[in-house]
């Protein structure tokens, strides 16, 4: 599991720096598209706007992630951050499907394209969408909703260089079909990146194990350690990018106290945690209770 230790208030500016890059590259590649004649950089504009939107969201989610828990909200917002990144991957394909319907037609019936406008506000937009991307890169290192950020921002930074491109092939050669073959490029770009962003998120969400931590091994560690019968009733799962909790029963061989229970599970929390990174603990503690044994038990 990752842990981000960059300054909240520092991710928060750098954030809200990307949002208003956006707003500005989104507007002005607008103009620039009905201008020109562009698809491909109407959809690079198209792109960007879900850019601000994703960007917007990750601002919220971060900032409502950090609240605190309440008696109605016991886990505060941490979900929070974990439901943007579903959100932004979602738009991610979802975008990149309508491009690829528009590309399909613009291909069939190519037209021409001010290809000067074009260049230069592709140039524009890698300048400004790079920056963003540095801005950005450390948080996504260790943080899930800043990484679909980061991911939107890096692929409108490629779509924008293969604007560019094609921009320079068109002005040269008038290819102008060119366009139509970069916007289904990067609409499939999208999809391969959305698609794996949206996986994880979706596992996150249906609390699904992670796929780093095998529960058999799980289960194997914690059975050696002394009057540990059975560890059963298993479930280990992400409440956010931090947090890795496991929650089960445990059969013991006898009848112990309640501070002999203490000093095992202290070592249960010690050799998960350095084994397996999980941080968080809960054991019901059981003595030939009638119930069932199973690894995983359906409750």
């Amino acid at each position: 599991m990752g842990h981000n230790h960059s300054h909240p208030d520092k991710k928060h500016r750098n954030l809200v720096i990307s949002i208003l890059l956006n707003i500005l590259i989104t507007a002005a590649q607008i103009v620039g598209g009905l201008l020109s004649g562009s698809l491909a950089l109407l959809s690079d504009a198209l792109h960007n706007f879900s850019d601000v939107i994703s960007l917007i969201v990750t601002y919220v989610a971060s900032k409502l992630s950090k609240q605190k828990a309440s008696f109605h909200r016991t886990f505060g917002y941490k979900r929070a951050e974990i439901l943007a990144a579903f959100i932004n991957a979602s738009t991610l394909v979802i975008v990149a499907i309508l491009l690829i319907i528009e590309a399909i037609k613009r291909f069939q019936n190519p037209q021409p394209i001010e290809t000067a406008l074009v260049i230069w506000l592709a140039f524009i937009a890698i300048i400004a969408n790079g920056f963003s991307v540095l801005l950005l890169k450390k948080d996504a290192q260790s943080n899930l909703n800043m990484r679909s950020a980061y991911l939107h921002l890096l692929t409108d930074m490629l779509a924008s260089v293969a604007v560019l491109i094609g921009g320079l092939l068109m002005k040269f050669y008038e290819w102008f079909w060119v366009d139509s073959v970069l916007t289904f490029l990067i609409a499939l770009y999208l999809i391969w990146v959305g698609f794996d962003l949206l996986i994880k998120s979706s596992k996150m969400l249906m609390l699904f194990t992670p796929d780093h931590i095998d529960i058999k091994d799980v289960v194997r560690v914690v059975h050696q350690l002394s009057k540990v019968n059975r560890l059963h009733h298993v479930h280990i799962w992400c409440l956010n990018d931090d947090e890795l909790h496991l929650e089960a029963h445990l059969e013991f061989k006898e009848d112990i106290s309640l501070s002999e229970f203490d000093t095992i599970l202290h070592e249960i929390e010690t050799v998960l945690h350095e084994q397996f990174e999980i941080n968080h603990v809960n054991i019901q503690p059981e003595f030939n209770k009638k119930d069932p044994k199973e690894i995983i038990v359906q409750d």
